[in-house]
């Protein structure tokens, strides 16, 4: 998340406009206190993309090779 001042915002709209356009939250402050978040709309053609890039990590994963350890196993260890 980028910060900026409310000063940067009113003088250099366009940066703002450039940063959120990346697809980056942008936090506002006033003498260094938080005002607000400003975040990037999400279309639905984004959305959908997203969606996309999550099932070929899936479908990556569940092509690699199987793990010999139970996930049982797995979740018991990670609460120790």
């Amino acid at each position: 998340m980028k910060t900026i001042s409310l000063r940067t915002l009113l003088r250099e709209p366009l940066k703002v406009k450039r940063i959120t356009r990346t697809g980056k939250s942008v936090q506002v402050t006033d003498n260094g206190e938080p005002l607000w978040i400003l975040q990037p709309a999400v279309t639905q053609d984004d959305e959908e993309q997203r969606r996309r890039e999550i099932e070929e990590l899936f479908d990556e994963v569940r092509r690699g090779p199987r793990s010999k350890i139970p996930l049982s196993k797995i979740v018991l260890e990670s609460r120790r």
